[in-house]
């Protein structure tokens, strides 16, 4: 009896550090759909861990996020790399520094800083750290709280375009917009990508170097992986830019380019021409070719600012993304769409509930345990002295 109620005080006395070391437990689906979204052009990013706080230790929340994240998947097909994360606002300009230093270039979103990126289509970043208060512009795409038009102003205005989106609260789950997603499927005027694509297109317009030439009918092309410019924005992916030449007196016979539509939403390498320009987007350190008839002539006019030339880019950030099977599956048909998942694993609290009870339940156990075993050796001990003699006389036996 001794011995159990040992073990019980024993339990109860190492439930509460082994329970604050295991205090979340990861989303499984990161492994099996997660390397499908991955394919397809979703991007992983950070929100947080249960078992830290943004406002009191912004550093040590940023690493540990972002090795949740790079033990588990990449995160984009342009990048291993995690560069997008949640931040409360609140923070100051020092802490999103340090929040920056460990990889994470984009935060959003509305954290309340002075500078601040897209958050109206004139709000065009300038300097890297305009990213980090990322706008939320076009709402959400919950139902009853989505306004389709008010998204359809938006994309008409230009700009990039940031939703918001969350799959369930608690035990609730939340419904999409249907609506919002026919109108979606309606344009073809809108880039659709994620916060990482969205910064590493934009970081090339601070540097970049490109060398062409003209032989034989043939044009080459080469945007130059230059080190100098690498270093200005070393956490950027390189995804393919858009660049637009214009072409006069031939037409394309071939190109090491795959050809592709004014309809492909999606970043991807790739040429199409539309009247005299030719649009192309290319990987940095790539060197691309076009084969035309003719005495071709061509003038270069730079890069578009979005993706083959769209006049708007869309993200949606999934924030608090702890199940990402629940929080994706219902868009699966949706081909264009591109989600910025923010992961956080599940809270021990979420994840067993009954805890709690199985630690009350070792606790009440050993209380009762040692109440019994001290019943138990009264009672012996009453025992005990009942059996003994009583003498009443007699000397000592000195």
């Amino acid at each position: 009896m001794r011995l159990v109620v040992l073990a019980m005080l024993l339990s109860a006395t190492l439930a509460s550090p082994v329970l604050a070391d295991v205090s979340w437990e990861e989303d499984g689906w990161l492994a099996t759909i997660g390397l499908e979204h991955l394919e397809s052009g979703d991007e992983f990013g950070c929100y947080g861990m249960p078992n830290l706080e943004w406002e009191a230790d912004p550093g040590a929340m940023s690493l540990e996020c972002r090795e949740y994240i790079e033990d588990r998947i990449d995160a984009s097909k342009w990048g291993v790399n995690p560069i997008s994360t949640y931040t409360p606002s609140g923070l100051n300009a020092a802490q999103h520094t340090t929040i920056a230093k460990q990889g994470f270039m984009v935060h959003g979103d509305n954290t309340g800083q002075s500078a601040t990126a897209w958050h109206s289509s004139d709000d065009t970043p300038v300097m890297k750290y305009d990213w980090y208060d990322l706008g939320r512009r076009g709402g959400s795409l919950e139902k009853e709280i989505a306004d389709v038009d008010m998204l359809s102003s938006e994309l008409d205005d230009g700009g990039l375009v940031n939703m918001y989106w969350i799959g369930r609260i608690y035990d609730a789950t939340v419904r999409h917009d249907k609506a919002v997603l026919d109108m979606l499927d309606e344009r073809d005027d809108v880039w659709y990508t994620t916060w990482g694509e969205a910064y590493s297109y934009w970081s090339v317009e601070r540097c970049y170097e490109f060398d062409h030439f003209l032989a034989n009918s043939t044009i080459q092309f080469e945007h130059i992986n230059a080190p100098a410019c690498l270093s200005l924005s070393p956490n950027a992916w390189n995804v393919p830019i858009t660049w637009m030449f214009e072409i006069k007196n031939g037409s394309i016979i071939d190109s090491t380019l795959p050809e592709m539509s004014i309809d492909d939403s999606n970043i991807l390498e790739g040429w199409r021409m539309e009247g005299d320009i030719l649009y192309f987007s290319v990987q940095r350190g790539k060197n691309i070719t076009f084969e035309f008839t003719g005495d071709v002539e061509y003038e270069v006019l730079g890069r578009t600012q979005f993706f083959n030339n769209k006049s708007a880019a869309l993200t949606i950030a999934g924030h608090s993304t702890t199940d990402l099977f629940l929080w994706s599956k219902r868009f699966d048909d949706n081909e264009n769409l591109r989600f910025t998942w923010l992961l956080s694993p599940r809270g021990v609290e979420e994840g067993n509930s009954l805890l709690p009870y199985i630690g009350l339940g070792i606790l009440v156990t050993s209380v009762s345990g040692i109440w019994l075993l001290l019943k138990k050796d009264a009672i012996a001990h009453s025992k005990a002295e009942a059996l003994m003699d009583v003498i009443t006389d007699g000397d000592d036996d000195e």
